[in-house]
C-alpha cells in the first residue's frame, strides 16, 4: 500500500508533518553557548519546561536531536485525556493515600496547561473539546462507573456515563455496550500545538537548536551539554528525551522501555460521512488493555490508531492491526482509502507511573508518561520549570515515588512485558 509522503524534513511521513503550520528548520549550535537552562528534547515535556522559565524571565536553550516534535510529540492520538496511566486508587494503593491526594490535585492541569497556552498564545492546533471512553462488556462499564466515583473525590466533575442506546450521539457503531464522556477532555493537532509552543518560547528570547544531539553531559556546579559541534554551559540541565533518550545516560534509559503505537489517517471523507460517524466530534478511546483510539481531522479525515510493539520495533505491515479494527468499527469504510500512517514510541515505566528525579544538583530529568503523554507532559514540564525556579515542593512528589528496572533486565524485558499483555489481552477478548 503506498501512502502519500510529507514535505517536512526529518519528520516521519505522518499527516501531522504534512499539515504543519511551520516547517522551518532550526539551525544547529556552533562553538559554545550560553543560558541559564539548556534543556535536552524538544517534545512536549521540554518545550513546557522551556516556556514555563521563559515565562518566568530565564535565558533558556533547547537542544534538540532531530526537529520539534519529532517523537511522541508530534505523533500521537492527539487526545487530551485527564489523569495518568495509573487510576488514583491504584496510586493510593501503592504510595498511600496522602500521595493519591497530592497527585489528584495535579491530575487535571495538564489539560487546562494545554488550553491556556492556546488562548494566551493564539496557538492554530485544532482544540476541540470532549471525549468519550468506550466500554465493550458490562464488566467495563462498572469500571468506568468506579473511575468515575474516584475521579469525583478529586474534583473531576466533568464526567458523564452514557447508556448503550446514548452512544450513538458521540459515535456510530454497535460495537459497544456504554461508555462514559469527559467534558474536559478533547483533541488537538499535537505537531502544532508543539510547535505554537515552542514560537512563543521564542519570541520570549528561548533559543531551540535542531539537528543538536547530545553526545554527552558534563556534571558539575555548571554543567554542560555537549554535541557534536557546539556544547552549552547552563547552571541547569533538563533531560526530556523521553523514548529517544537512548544511548545518552543510560542511568535513565535504562528504566524505560520504548513502546511503539501505530497512527492512520483516511483520505479526506464526505463532510456528511465523518459527521455521521462522530456526530459529536469527541476523541473516542476504547476500554481494552491494548485499546484502539480514533477522531475526526480539522480536513475531514478519521485519524484511527492502536497497536503496540514493545521494544520500540515497527510492524511491518503499519495499517494491519488497526486497519481490520476501524472496519469492525465502521465497516462502511471498507473501500476508504488510507493516506498516511506512521509509527512511534512513548517511553513505559515498570509501574506506569512517569520518573521524575535529579542525577545531580543540577540536573533534572522526567521521562515515562507510560501511554499518557499529551497532558502528563505539560504539567511535569511545567513541575520541572517550577523546581529550577527554586519551588520544588510538587516536584519532590514525583521524584518520591519508586521506580523499579523491569524484570528480566533489557534482555528479558520484552518477552515479559509482551507475557503480561497477552494476558491481559485475553481477559479482554474473554471479557473478564
Amino acid at each position: 500500500m503506498a501512502f502519500q509522503t510529507s514535505d517536512n524534513p526529518r519528520h516521519t511521513n505522518s499527516w501531522y508533518a504534512a499539515s504543519a503550520k511551520d516547517k522551518r528548520v532550526r539551525p544547529a549550535p556552533d562553538g559554545e553557548t550560553q543560558a541559564d537552562i539548556c534543556v535536552i528534547g524538544a517534545g512536549f515535556t521540554g518545550i513546557s519546561a522551556a516556556l514555563e522559565l521563559s515565562e518566568r524571565g530565564y535565558s533558556v536553550v533547547v537542544l534538540e536531536a532531530e526537529r520539534i516534535g519529532f517523537g511522541a510529540s508530534g505523533r500521537n492520538g492527539g487526545q487530551i485525556v485527564n489523569g495518568y496511566s495509573r487510576d488514583l486508587e491504584t496510586i493510593a494503593g501503592r504510595y498511600g493515600r496522602d500521595k493519591a491526594v497530592r497527585l489528584g490535585e495535579m491530575s487535571l492541569e495538564g489539560g487546562e496547561i494545554i488550553r491556556s497556552r492556546v488562548a494566551k498564545y493564539g496557538i492554530d492546533c485544532d482544540l476541540v473539546h470532549g471525549g468519550f471512553f468506550a466500554a465493550f462488556t458490562d464488566k467495563q462499564i462498572r469500571e468506568m462507573e468506579a473511575h468515575k466515583a474516584h475521579w469525583e473525590k478529586h474534583g473531576h466533575t466533568g464526567l458523564e456515563m452514557v447508556s448503550k442506546q446514548g452512544v450513538g450521539r458521540y459515535v456510530r457503531t454497535d460495537r459497544y455496550a456504554g461508555g462514559m464522556i469527559d467534558k474536559l477532555g478533547g483533541h488537538i493537532h499535537p505537531l502544532n500545538l508543539v510547535l505554537g509552543e515552542a514560537a512563543a518560547v521564542e519570541r520570549l528570547g528561548g533559543r531551540i537548536f535542531e539537528g543538536s544531539r547530545v553526545i554527552a553531559v558534563d556534571m558539575g556546579e555548571r554543567p554542560v551539554v555537549r554535541t557534536e559541534k557546539g556544547s552549552v554551559k547552563a547552571n541547569y540541565v533538563l533531560v526530556c528525551g523521553n523514548a529517544y533518550l537512548a544511548p545518552l545516560l543510560p542511568e535513565i534509559h535504562g528504566r524505560m522501555m520504548p513502546v511503539s503505537s501505530q497512527v492512520m489517517a483516511t483520505e479526506p471523507l464526505d463532510a456528511g460521512l465523518i459527521e455521521s460517524l462522530l456526530p459529536a466530534n469527541y476523541c473516542v478511546e476504547d476500554a481494552n488493555y491494548i485499546l484502539d483510539y480514533y477522531r475526526r481531522t480539522s480536513d475531514n479525515r478519521l485519524l484511527y490508531g492502536g497497536g503496540i510493539g514493545y521494544g520500540g520495533q515497527d510492524p511491518k505491515d503499519l495499517t494491519g492491526v488497526i486497519r481490520p479494527n476501524m472496519l469492525k468499527t465502521f465497516p462502511q469504510l471498507k473501500d476508504t482509502k488510507i493516506d498516511y500512517a506512521w509509527s512511534g514510541n512513548f517511553a513505559l515505566t515498570l509501574t506506569r507511573i512517569p520518573h521524575l528525579g535529579r542525577l545531580s544538583d543540577k540536573v533534572y530529568f522526567s521521562h515515562g508518561d507510560s501511554g499518557h503523554g499529551v497532558t502528563t507532559t505539560h504539567l511535569l514540564g511545567k513541575i520541572l520549570g517550577e523546581a529550577v525556579a527554586g519551588h520544588a515542593e510538587r516536584f519532590d512528589i514525583w521524584a518520591s515515588l519508586p521506580n523499579l528496572p523491569f524484570p528480566g533486565g533489557r534482555t528479558l524485558r520484552v518477552p515479559l512485558t509482551v507475557l503480561g499483555a497477552w494476558w491481559y489481552g485475553l481477559r479482554d477478548r474473554l471479557g473478564f
